[in-house]
């Protein structure tokens, strides 16, 4: 069989869609196109195994776990393929196989045909050199349980690689929530739509690499549903950044007002004050507490530091400034809550983090030319609710976030979510890697997004361009290894990030 190449993660589309999107979808290639459903599962499953044999050619003993949905006939054609490429395919049946309707039933049918055997899962070890997940599909809308978990616990505990047929069984399409438990796949092959859940909550932990399939369906279809979410990444997002003019001054790049350094705490304003200067800001001042202000600048003589004591030392300095980022290290002592009163509602962008949010909680206010940057715990001050509650539905609260305080919300986690302008859908930054889960990094996103602003972006261009510059100057900083890494590594690897430099 012909194998064709699989697009990777950088040529995956960035509209996602909700299951009953993509259900519609399907309908309208069926109903209006002529594109019988028996056809869809051909080329969706063989779609799956062009994947398998690309990616895992040495495989020869593949199990497939088979459903009783669309997803079981999806199985099902792969396991005809592979038993007519001679492969020593295993199908794995949970669920009554007289339940099998319509074009999975046909699939099974033709599977039997070609002299395949169906065995019941019975819950013993797999054997396998690779495993197919088409045990649940979209529709899943309550938590897993009796054989149905017994099985993905058995695709979880072995150790061949696992291809997920259009989402991992267990993962909620819509919000990426674990529905008790979840098969944690190898790579995931979408079809029709990318779902949403594949990226948002913790679907970026389950589905393994993304890879998408239209199936053939006319671009003319899309048009009919509005996508529900965008991802986007910085390959897209770069050409927002301009080329500079050969007579750019300094001026013309944005004075930065970095607002925070609490005592103990001055290197959260450094490390936003230096992410501004590496994102292209041409002036940054770091209003900061007496304690450190002689000396916060010693290594990078490049910030203007100004030593604050009260909220009349900020006057002079928010009157220079083009934008404030208000909160790295502010502390939640007098002096910081003090600093947040005199800065809430003056008449300049903010970039609000960490103990500004803090303060926002304690007194609500809502304006337009802001963005709020909450980590899933302040968020969940922000709403009055649990961290756990925010991270179980993500989209639904940093839709919230910007519903009660107006602006533009960035949630920030795996996945980061941005919410702007309320008619559009929200955005999920699809970069970014674990290893930027350090000490500084949302320190470090403050100064971006103020840089950005500085530089003449919107707000909510810059929250889209910010936070995947942000992601990727984190990958960059990865190429050394996640672990370890310190939010100092995402500062240094900005600069080429910005302007597009590969460095090998």
């Amino acid at each position: 069989m012909m194998i064709a190449n699989i697009p990777d993660r950088d040529r995956l589309p960035h509209a996602l869609y909700r299951a009953e999107q993509v259900r519609a979808l399907d309908r309208l290639a069926i109903d209006e196109q002529g594109i019988p459903g028996r056809e869809l599962m051909e080329r969706a499953g063989r779609a799956l195994y062009r994947l398998m044999r690309a990616r895992w050619s040495q495989a020869r003993r593949p199990v497939v776990l088979s459903g009783v949905g669309n997803n079981g006939g999806d199985g099902y054609v792969v396991a005809r393929l592979a038993l007519e490429d001679g492969l020593l395919v295993r199908v794995l049946q949970l669920g009554d196989p007289d339940r099998l309707t319509g074009d999975a039933a046909s699939a099974h049918a033709d599977y039997c045909s070609a002299g395949g055997l169906v065995e019941p899962f019975c819950g013993a070890p797999l054997r396998a050199d690779l495993v197919i997940d088409a045990l649940l599909g979209t529709g899943l809308e309550r938590p897993v349980e009796g054989v149905w978990a017994t099985a993905i616990a058995a695709i979880n505990e072995q150790h061949a690689p696992v291809v997920a047929v259009d989402i991992p069984s267990g993962l909620h399409s819509d919000t990426g929530q674990v529905m008790g438990v979840a098969v944690r796949a190898t790579a995931t092959l979408s079809f029709i739509g990318l779902k949403q859940g594949l990226f948002i909550g913790e679907g970026p932990q389950y589905r393994g690499d993304c890879v998408f399939s239209g199936l053939e369906i006319p671009a003319l279809i899309y048009a009919r549903e509005r996508l529900s979410m965008r991802r986007i990444d910085w390959p897209q997002q770069c050409t927002m950044i301009a080329p500079r003019s050969q007579t750019t001054h300094k001026g013309d790049c944005g004075h930065i007002l970095v607002v925070g350094g609490a005592p103990g705490m001055s290197g959260a304003a450094r490390l936003a004050g230096e992410a501004a200067l590496r994102s292209g800001a041409g002036l940054v001042t770091v209003a900061t507490h007496l304690e450190h202000a002689r000396w916060l600048n010693l290594t990078r003589p490049e910030l203007m530091v100004a030593g604050v004591e009260s909220p009349a030392d900020l006057v002079p300095l928010i009157e220079r400034a083009d934008v404030v980022a208000l909160g790295p290290g502010l502390g939640r002592s007098g002096w910081g809550l003090d600093l947040w009163r005199a800065i809430k509602e003056v008449a300049r962008p903010l970039v609000v983090d960490a103990d500004a949010l803090n303060a926002l909680a304690s007194e609500p206010l809502a304006r337009e030319d802001w963005i709020l940057t909450p980590h899933p715990g302040e968020a969940g001050r922000l709403l009055g609710m649990g961290t756990v509650e925010i991270q179980a539905d993500r989209l639904a609260a940093v839709q919230a976030l910007q519903s009660r305080y107006g602006g533009i919300a960035v949630l920030k986690g795996a996945g980061t979510l941005i919410q702007g302008d309320p008619s559009r859908p929200p955005a999920v930054c699809s970069d970014g890697n674990p290893g930027m889960a350090t000490a500084g990094s949302g320190d470090v996103l403050t100064g971006v997004l103020a840089a950005l602003i500085g530089q003449g972006l919107d707000l909510e261009s810059a929250a889209l361009a910010g936070v995947c510059l942000h992601a990727a100057a984190g990958d960059r900083a990865a190429r050394e290894g996640e672990r370890g890494m310190v939010a100092g590594d995402i500062v240094a690897a900005l600069r080429a990030v910005a302007n597009r430099i590969e460095v090998n």
